[in-house]
Order: C-alpha cells, then sequence, then structure tokens
C-alpha cells in the first residue's frame, strides 16, 4: 500500500511538472516567436523566388538554347576552317602543282596524296582538284573527264556542267552552294558544294579545290548539340539563302526563310506559320553565316507549371518542418529558464511562480551582479600584484584581465613606474586603520591630469606598506619625462599626508616602457625605500638618484651603490640572466678605471662579500668550505668567471626554495579545493588570481600533484559527494545536484550513468536494496 502511493505521488508529481511546463506562457511566446521568425522571411522569400522563376526561366531557357546555338556556330566554323586550311596545304603542295599535275610520271602520286587528303576530314564526302582550263579534273579515285564526273558520277538539281566549268575557273573567292538533291551512281542524297580558290588569298588563283559534303553531316553536328529542341534550325549564307534546314516537329514554310535570314542577332519571339515561336539568332563573324533556331513558345510553360508545383510542395514541407523544429527549439530555449527558476527558488528558499519567471531571474541575476561588483576590487588588486612580483604573464585570460583594468595607452606608448608608500602607525593602529581605508580607497584608480598620470594602489604582504603603478602616456609637447613624475609623485604625497596622521615616506623606481619590466621597477622602489631607511632622510626617495647621491660625498672611486643593489635583488629573485648581466657590467665599470691594486681588490671582495652574503641568507653554508678559492684570483676574467658560478648556484638554490614554496602553496591550493568544490563559481582563472599564479602553472601543477586535471577533480569531488549524500540522506536528488555546484541536473545525471553505469536513481534503489 505504502509502495502504491509513493508511486502515485511521483506519477503526480511527474504529470504537475508537464502540466506547468505546457502551460507556460514563456514557452507559448518562445514557439510563436520562432514560427514567425522563419515564416515571414519564408514567405517573402518563397514569394520572390516563385516570381524570378516564373519572369526569368523563359529567358533563361532562351539563353541557354542561345549558347547551344553558339556551340553549333563555333563547331561548324572550326569545320569549315579545316577545309580552308585543307586547301592552303593543297594549293603547296609540290606534289599537286600543275606541272606535276600534267606529267604522266607523277599523276599517280598526286591521286594517291589527294586519298590522304581527303581522309583527313571526316565531313568530307569526296575531294576533288581543277586547273584552270583543264578538261580534267582529278580525285582520289583518279584522272577523269569534267563532264563525266558531273554529268555522271555526280549530277546536281540545279548545277550543270557548263556552270560548274563556268564556277571552277572564274571564282576568284570561296563559294558554298546550298545543299540540293545528287543523283550520285543511281542514288540521290543532298550535298552540300564548297569551292575554295588556290592559291588561297592570291587575286589570280590558277586553280579550285571542290568538297562534296553530305547535309546529314552538317544536320548531324546540329542534332547532337540541339538533341532537346523541339524545333528547327537553320543555316543562311551571306546573302540570306538557306544553306542547310534541319527540322523536328512542323517545318516552316519557305515564305518565311526570309524574316528569319533578315533578324539580328539574340532572342526574338514572333509568329510563324499562326504559331507564336521562340527564335534564336546568331552570326559567325568568320563567314558571315546566319545560324537560325525556332522553337514553340510554350515548350517552357510546361516547366513553369512544374516549378510552381515544386515550391508549394517545398513551402508546404518547409513550414511543417519549421513550425516541428521551433516548437524542439523553443523547449530546448526554456529548459535553461526552467533550471534558473529551479535554481533561484533553491536558492531563495522558495519555489517562484511561472507568471514571474523573468522577474525572478531578473532579480537573481541583480544579486549576483552586486556580488560581482564586490569581488572586482579582490581580482583588480590580484591582477595588479601578480603584475608587480612576476611581470606580463603569457597566459591569455590573465593578459585579458590586466587589458582591462586600464594600463594601456591610447596613443600606444607610454612609461611606467612603480612607487612604494610606507608609513608608521606609532603604536596607534586602530586609529590609523579607518585612514588607511580611504587612502586604498583613494588611490584605488586615480588621473592627475596636469602630468596626464593614472594611478593604480596594490595592497601587497606589508601592512604599513601600500604599492602604486603609475602610467604615464607620451605627449606630443615632449615635456621632460622626470618633471611629470616629480609632479605626480608630489600630488600623491599631498592626498596620502592628508589622510595619514602618521609620518610617511615614499620610495620609487625607474620609468620602463613596456609592462614586462614593472616588476623591475617595483624591485627597485623596494631596494630605494631599503636604501631611505637605512640612510636617508628625505621623504621621497628616487632609485634613479642613488648613485649621484653617494657621489656627492665621495672623492674615490667606488661601485655604485645602485648597482649593488640590482646585483643583491636580481639574486633574491633567482634571476641568473639578469645576474650575469650585473656581473658583467660591474667587471667593464672596473676595467675602465684606473684604480691601484689595493683599492682594486678592496672593491673586488665588496662584490664577492654582496654574493656570500646573499648565499648566506638562503641558507648555502657549503659555498663558504671553498672560500679561500673564490677569494684567490688574480685578474678581473678570474674573479668574473668565479662570480658567475656563485651566483649560478645562488640563483639555481633560490629556484629550488621557490619551487619547495610552490609545492606548499599547491597543497593549499588542493585543500581550497576540497573545501570549496561545491561552489559553482569555482575556476582555475579564480584560483589564479587569488593565489597569484598563472592559470598554466596552476593547470599544470595541480594535474601533477593530483594526478586529475582540474575539471576531472572537482568531477571526482562532486560525485563522491553526491554518492554520499544518496546512501545517507533522502534528499531529492535535484538538491543534491544543486547543493555540490552543478547547476545543470539532466547533464550530470548523463555524465554519471556513463561512469557509473547506471543513473543517480538507480544507485540509490540499489544501495537500498542491499541494506534491506
Amino acid at each position: 500500500m505504502k509502495q502504491r502511493m509513493q508511486a502515485l505521488n511521483r506519477s503526480r508529481i511527474f504529470f504537475q511538472e508537464r502540466w506547468n511546463f505546457v502551460k507556460s506562457k514563456l514557452l507559448f511566446r518562445y514557439a510563436i516567436s520562432y514560427i514567425l521568425a522563419f515564416l515571414i522571411p519564408l514567405t517573402a522569400l518563397t514569394v520572390f523566388v516563385y516570381d524570378s522563376a516564373v519572369k526569368n526561366l523563359r529567358s533563361e531557357i532562351e539563353q541557354s538554347k542561345v549558347n547551344q546555338l553558339s556551340q553549333v556556330k563555333l563547331t561548324i566554323d572550326d569545320r569549315m576552317s579545316e577545309l580552308h586550311a585543307l586547301a592552303s596545304r593543297i594549293s603547296y603542295d609540290e606534289h599537286l602543282t600543275p606541272y606535276m599535275l600534267n606529267d604522266p610520271l607523277s599523276a599517280q602520286e598526286a591521286v594517291r596524296i589527294l586519298a590522304n587528303y581527303k581522309a583527313s576530314n571526316s565531313i568530307v564526302e569526296d575531294l576533288l582538284l581543277y586547273t584552270h582550263g583543264d578538261e580534267k579534273i582529278y580525285s582520289h579515285r583518279g584522272l577523269a573527264d569534267l563532264d563525266v564526273v558531273f554529268n555522271k558520277e555526280y549530277r546536281f538539281e540545279n548545277w550543270t556542267a557548263e556552270q560548274v566549268r563556268s564556277n571552277l575557273n572564274e571564282i576568284d573567292q570561296p563559294l558554298v552552294r546550298a545543299a540540293e538533291m545528287v543523283n550520285m551512281y543511281s542514288r540521290q542524297e543532298p550535298l552540300l558544294t564548297y569551292i575554295v580558290p588556290i592559291k588561297t588569298n592570291d587575286p589570280y588563283p590558277y586553280g579550285a579545290v571542290v568538297y562534296l559534303m553530305k547535309e546529314s553531316k552538317l544536320t548531324g553536328v546540329m542534332d547532337s548539340i540541339l538533341n532537346d529542341v523541339n524545333g528547327s534550325n537553320y543555316i543562311f549564307n551571306e546573302n540570306g539563302e538557306v544553306l542547310t534546314t534541319n527540322s523536328r516537329g512542323e517545318v516552316t514554310p519557305n515564305n518565311e526563310w526570309n524574316r528569319l535570314a533578315q533578324l539580328q542577332p539574340g532572342i526574338h519571339s514572333m509568329e510563324l506559320n499562326g504559331e507564336k515561336q521562340s527564335v534564336v539568332s546568331v552570326k559567325s563573324e568568320e563567314n558571315n553565316w546566319t545560324y537560325v533556331m525556332t522553337m514553340p513558345s510554350h515548350q517552357f510553360f510546361g516547366r513553369v507549371a512544374h516549378v510552381q508545383t515544386l515550391i508549394a510542395i517545398v513551402f508546404a514541407l518547409v513550414v511543417l518542418t519549421g513550425s516541428i523544429a521551433a516548437m524542439m527549439l523553443a523547449k530546448r530555449q526554456y529548459h535553461p529558464v526552467k533550471d534558473l527558476m529551479e535554481f533561484v527558488g533553491i536558492q531563495s528558499g522558495a519555489a517562484m511562480k511561472a507568471s514571474n519567471e523573468w522577474d525572478s531571474i531578473r532579480q537573481t541575476i541583480r544579486d549576483y551582479n552586486a556580488r560581482i561588483d564586490m569581488q572586482q576590487p579582490f581580482v583588480r588588486n590580484q591582477c595588479l600584484l601578480l603584475l608587480l612580483k612576476h611581470g606580463r604573464p603569457n597566459d591569455r585570460e590573465m593578459i585579458k584581465v590586466i587589458d582591462g583594468i586600464g594600463l594601456g595607452f591610447s596613443s600606444g606608448k607610454g612609461m611606467y613606474v612603480t612607487a612604494i608608500l610606507s608609513w608608521s602607525d606609532a603604536g596607534n593602529s586602530k586609529a590609523v586603520e579607518p585612514q588607511h581605508y580611504d587612502m586604498q580607497e583613494r588611490f584605488e584608480c586615480l588621473d592627475i591630469e596636469p602630468s596626464g598620470a593614472k594611478v593604480f594602489g596594490v595592497e601587497f604582504s606589508a601592512d604599513d606598506q601600500l604599492a602604486l603603478v603609475i602610467a604615464l602616456e607620451e605627449r606630443e609637447d615632449a615635456e621632460d619625462l622626470c618633471a611629470r613624475i616629480q609632479y605626480t609623485i608630489e600630488h600623491v604625497q599631498q592626498i596620502a599626508e592628508s589622510l595619514l596622521p602618521s609620518s610617511l615616506n615614499i620610495a620609487v623606481g625607474s620609468a620602463y616602457a613596456d609592462l614586462d619590466s614593472l616588476n623591475q621597477s617595483f624591485v627597485e622602489a623596494a631596494a630605494a625605500l631599503e636604501y631611505r631607511k637605512m640612510n636617508g632622510r628625505e621623504t621621497i626617495t628616487y632609485f634613479e638618484q642613488l648613485s649621484d647621491a653617494e657621489q656627492t660625498d665621495e672623492s674615490s672611486f667606488w661601485i655604485p651603490r645602485k648597482m649593488m643593489l640590482k646585483l643583491d635583488q636580481s639574486l633574491k629573485q633567482g634571476s641568473t640572466l639578469v645576474a650575469m648581466r650585473m656581473i658583467s657590467d660591474i667587471m667593464d665599470t672596473l676595467k675602465k678605471e684606473p684604480l691601484s691594486a689595493p683599492l682594486l681588490r678592496c672593491i673586488c671582495f665588496d662584490v664577492l662579500n654582496s654574493l656570500l652574503r646573499t648565499a648566506s641568507e638562503i641558507g648555502m653554508k657549503e659555498v663558504f668550505a671553498d672560500i679561500s678559492v673564490l677569494a684567490s684570483f688574480e685578474t678581473l676574467e678570474e674573479l668574473e668567471s668565479r662570480l658567475v658560478s656563485l651566483a649560478s648556484e645562488i640563483c639555481l638554490q633560490v629556484e629550488r626554495t621557490t619551487e619547495e614554496k610552490r609545492d606548499t602553496l599547491i597543497d593549499d591550493i588542493v585543500k581550497d579545493v576540497d573545501d570549496r568544490f561545491s561552489d559553482y563559481t569555482l575556476s582555475l582563472e579564480h584560483l589564479a588570481l587569488k593565489y597569484s599564479v598563472s592559470t598554466s602553472y596552476l593547470s599544470r601543477s595541480f594535474k601533477e600533484k593530483t594526478g586529475l586535471n582540474f575539471s576531472q577533480y572537482i568531477w571526482r569531488r562532486r560525485v563522491d559527494e553526491v554518492i554520499r549524500q544518496l546512501e545517507t540522506t533522502s534528499a531529492p536528488l535535484k538538491e543534491i545536484i544543486e547543493q555540490v555546484g552543478y547547476l545543470d541536473a539532466p547533464n550530470f545525471i548523463r555524465k554519471f550513468k556513463k561512469e557509473m553505469g547506471f543513473t543517480p536513481g538507480q544507485y540509490r534503489k540499489l544501495k537500498a536494496s542491499k541494506r534491506a
């Protein structure tokens, strides 16, 4: 009975959720908007396509016929050009000259050569060679009498032997006779005759080449290209006479041919033999022949109706498919809203009404925006601190965050300076603390207009210090950079002194043109502050002025304090290249100075002592075992070699110490992840900002430590927690998934089933049955 009640409750809840899903006005609006979004442009596009198809289909068909007819023209022109070229070759053949033709010994060879020429062209039925004034004519069959050939072998209907003789002796230009019936050996067949005088292009030809061509060869060319045309095709010569015709369907009357021959090239619509016809005409530029094709205009109307039906069917199918897709897309788009509503209900502790979905989500987003605004100063401070400690990172996401702070220049050029504000609380830290917070807020982002500087305050580990990153954009008036920096620092001093009752000291590093060197400026500012605490009395200390201040009180040469400070800082940071460069600069400086041997040796020992002091501070006691070797040098080159070797060992030890600290840091990060894995905002980038490391380094170190990448580790911890709650609690599954920081419950269930082999609900039932 109890199981039946539980099943009924589950069914009721399921159908209630489905009903709430279906009756959602937001879902309905989504569906209508998606349907209209595609239906309106689809209808407009369909109307446009239909109109274009109906208007342009005829011209497209006719244009295709123009192309086909042009292809016929090009093909026949090529064949006729071949015949003209063949005649030219015959005229220059030494075996076919009039002398060789009249020589009985050479006549047989001439016949054989003519046979070869005839065989070289597929459309020639017969090839004849004639010389002026001769009664004989040559062919591939041999020598024959002119009258015999044109009275017995080839008897034309409209071309007598006398006309043949006259044409062969008198023409000086190529002549084409229209196709006519010819009696050939007791059979009739239409032939075209093409006469080419030789020599070609000679004003005084000595003979002629006669080509006899079957009309079917030319019409066959037209049929092979115009095989889909149900109409008539014509070829007219330059005088408008029909050379050949080819008809499919109804034949155009002869009295209409003159109209066709006079048409200009292009597409025409005219009535022929009482029927509307579409006429295509092209003209050859080589021989001025006109090629005409006619076809009934109704040929393409059937295709228009077919296209109309096809467009209607496609439109209906697209509307149906689009409507289904719109409903599916609306449901898909509504699912995140539904999940957000459930999340909002869980976070607020009460379920939200569906009629107020967007208001609920909007209010939740505002709450989260307020939280993000509270975190922005922390993120900005961590980015700037990372920049001061390690320079510009290589991580793309970190660079994007840093660029968003506002350190860039509109002109693309400028200088960066770092300063450190230091104060003493005089034993009354509680009184100073409120003013300290006021100063942090005041210097969060400060614009100083006269000097064109932007000042960004950065909190770091020291309690009584505040770092400042100063960006000065390059100006066209070429104002002195030092004066601008000095004005900016004095302005900062005035603001800080007005906020702090205690004494204030300011240390300023060198100016650099890129963010990559900002950490060096920070080191120099720290060195200047340290120098001021030991030796200075001024409130503002500039690192660039340290060496000048020392030289004013010393009459003898000594290594500038500035160089020694840089060397000391490069060793402490483990920068081997910088340390080697500083040692090289110091040695070059000593080589240039004319110093006595005792003073030079004292200075060298001072440099050596600086390295030994740093080695002692980091716990490298073993170097003192070889101090006698280090101190026994004869030349500056020998000392430089030993100093470089010692500096490399010190930097290597610093890197080892740093790695040990980083291992401890990774342990702390893993512990932090274990404590906060249920926070859905937890990400690799946020951890990198929090612990001032790059995301690439954190990702690599995290996987080396845990054996899993960050996403896999978070997933594993969340799955373990879900399993624990499934086994020990009766909380709803969706609530458990939300509590471990996973907002997309369906996706979590799919991944859980893929990994475990069954869903979380099935897992809970399995464990419950085992316990029972």
